[in-house]
């Protein structure tokens, strides 16, 4: 299905997602010591500068579409259970075409099933709350929370509601798994949550989204992590053979950029209006859009024809490196950047032969290093 086309301002009536642009007039602007610009005047997300900040919304949707999607996501919300019984697809291209910004928070929470947590432990959280947590974690969260999206309203403020908020969803969470703990790459995706809901219904999203999406990626030895990234590059050899090529002859492995893609679920990575629909998508869809992403910014970042023209243009680690970890913003513009997502289709069978195909082989090097160790003593 392609993503929607914007409407002609002239054409029709149209309106912003959020009706603020009034106060676009009053807004003056500075420079950050980093170079970066700040306005007095967050942006519709809440941004006052920073590479999300957006001067002006380019994404206008008409007036009456907005309401009509609005009506129809809150009555399937109401009826979920019976939705995603017996209207599976029909939900998927609704989440394709975008959650409208009203109703984001109530559709995320139903997505990933965190109603169900937030029903079943009621009050659990703020008891978490109360608890002091373990001191190592505690310093190692405390020492992250000025780092996650400082130029935005909620977080700008060190002793404001943002940072403690935040600071309590991650030690809450170190308490109810103590086993994972708290890892820093965590803490965006915490963050991005709070942005979007109340600090109780953002926990139980981010404890299923840990604890289910994104299971075992937050372990010691990030083993999951390690597997998922050779499932990707098992995948650029079949999609992208030059590009593939490129990678093996200069020894780069895929931990070495696309682990903050994977552990950050893109938050730090993607344009805000993009990174809002590519999470309307994951939550639906789960970790497998996170491959498609991969596939599609490692082709956006190394984007020559020919294997020749890549050795030209990135002739060592180095470049090739630096831009992969810095793609092109203006080639990860939400409506471009969404209709590749969705026309990029990689059958299920291909998953499940890659991922037996990676579990086997990480059986038998453990094997292998259990003889060698066997030998050795």
């Amino acid at each position: 299905m392609k993503a929607a086309s914007p409407f002609v301002a002239n054409k029709m009536e149209t309106r912003y997602v959020d009706n603020d642009e009034d106060n676009y007039s009053d807004a003056s602007s500075s420079l950050a010591p980093n170079g970066s610009v700040v306005s007095t005047v967050p942006d519709r997300h809440g941004f006052l500068g920073g590479t999300q900040y957006l001067n002006e919304s380019k994404h206008m949707i008409s007036a009456n579409k907005t309401i009509e999607r609005e009506r129809k996501w809150l009555n399937m919300t109401a009826n979920w259970d019976k939705q995603m019984s017996r209207s599976f697809k029909k939900v998927q291209n609704r989440c394709r075409k975008g959650i409208p910004q009203s109703i984001r928070p109530r559709a995320w929470l139903y997505l990933t099933k965190a109603n169900k947590l937030l029903d079943q432990k009621k009050n659990l959280y703020f008891k978490l709350c109360d608890q002091p947590g373990d001191r190592k974690w505690i310093e190692d969260i405390r020492k992250d929370l000025h780092r996650q999206f400082p130029y935005h309203e909620m977080f700008v403020d060190q002793d404001g509601t943002g940072q403690k908020e935040l600071f309590n969803v991650l030690k809450a969470y170190t308490i109810l798994n103590p086993v994972i703990g708290y890892c820093q790459a965590q803490a965006p995706i915490a963050a991005f949550l709070l942005m979007h809901m109340p600090a109780e219904q953002a926990f139980w999203c981010f404890v299923a989204i840990c604890d289910d999406y994104l299971s075992d990626y937050y372990s010691p030895g990030m083993e999951t992590l390690i597997r998922d990234g050779n499932i990707l590059f098992a995948l650029l050899k079949e999609r992208e053979p030059k590009i593939y090529k490129l990678l093996k002859k200069q020894s780069i492995d895929p931990i070495m950029y696309m682990t903050e893609w994977f552990l950050c679920a893109f938050t730090r990575t993607l344009p805000w209006p993009t990174l809002l629909r590519f999470w309307d998508i994951f939550l639906f869809d789960g970790v497998k859009t996170f491959f498609k992403m991969g596939l599609i910014m490692i082709k956006i970042s190394l984007p020559e024809k020919s294997y020749s023209d890549l050795k030209k243009r990135f002739p060592t680690m180095c470049e090739t490196l630096e831009a992969l970890r810095n793609p092109p913003l203006h080639m990860l513009e939400e409506e471009r950047i969404i209709k590749k997502l969705i026309l990029l289709e990689i059958p299920e069978d291909t998953f499940k032969y890659y991922h037996m195909q990676q579990t086997s082989l990480r059986r038998k090097t453990k094997e292998t290093k259990k003889i060698r160790e066997t030998d050795v003593f």
